[in-house]
């Protein structure tokens, strides 16, 4: 159940930054959605809505790791590698 719950947290911001790029690539190639007044204000929130999918998932991931010690793992691994 916690599993399927992780899944769904990864779902959406993935599908929120998948709409963002939608939007962006609809603005280059002229195709303009009428809830938006201005084709500007369409690459925008397309660009806003990628950049906070992203960083959501970047967030989850950097937090991951954090909580299992892996960046310490690998600061000590390349230090004693004789690097």
């Amino acid at each position: 159940m916690i599993r399927i719950i992780a899944i769904l947290i990864m779902f959406i911001p993935g599908l929120i930054a998948a709409i963002g790029i939608k939007l962006m690539r609809d603005t280059l190639f002229a195709t303009f959605y009428p809830i938006f007044l201005h084709s500007s204000i369409q690459f925008i929130i397309g660009l806003i809505l990628f950049l906070a999918g992203l960083a959501f998932i970047g967030g989850f991931i950097i937090h991951r790791d954090r909580k299992r010690q892996k960046n310490q793992q690998q600061k000590r691994n390349c230090y004693t590698n004789g690097d």
